[in-house]
């Protein structure tokens, strides 16, 4: 319950404001929110969170413990360092209406991204890393849809980059209490 519910939360979080969510609201803008748009947005979160929730418990799985919690802090600083870069999306000038060529993006851009990373610790910490992955699946489904019903100019009126830029903040705090953890064993 533990891994699902820090997946749940860390995810939708780290992924407010995130490239996946600013291209599926200048999508949604462009398009008129259409439900194919909304469907392909959420497969892909779906899909992805379980790409890397299957990742990170298969590379936990075969490390000892100690190795396993210094992947958990490399994952977390790796997303901190993604939160912390600056989210440029460039204006569409005429938007696809390829369903195929959107979600070719949208996966590329959630295999790397913070939120992602945040799955994959949060699956080589957990004891079960099926609920690491329901919760990030559910939380990349509802970033999604926020995006795609906020749409681009609501979005981008929030303050996302001050948002990301405390999370990515709280990362690397974390990351580096857990590597110093499984190097020195304080905790």
């Amino acid at each position: 319950m533990d891994a699902f519910l820090l997946a749940f939360i860390l995810t939708f979080l780290i992924a407010l404001g995130g490239r996946e969510q600013l291209i599926i609201a200048q999508f949604s803008s462009a398009l008129e929110r259409n439900v194919p748009l909304l469907i392909i947005g959420v497969v892909c979160a779906i899909g992805t969170a379980a790409t890397m929730a299957y990742a990170g418990s298969t590379m936990a799985a075969i490390l000892p413990r100690r190795a396993a919690e210094m992947l958990v802090a490399f994952a977390l600083i790796a997303g901190a360092g993604e939160l912390a870069w600056p989210v440029k999306v460039k204006p569409m000038k005429e938007p696809t209406r390829s369903y195929v060529a959107i979600a070719a993006v949208l996966v590329f851009r959630k295999m790397q991204d913070a939120a992602r990373f945040a799955i994959f610790a949060l699956a080589a910490w957990a004891v079960f890393p099926t609920t690491a992955l329901i919760g990030g699946a559910l939380a990349g489904s509802a970033a999604v849809v926020l995006g795609w019903s906020l749409g681009a100019p609501t979005l981008q009126k929030l303050p996302l980059r001050t948002i990301r830029l405390v999370f990515a903040l709280c990362m690397i705090i974390a990351g580096i209490v857990i590597g110093l953890n499984a190097r020195f064993m304080f905790l």
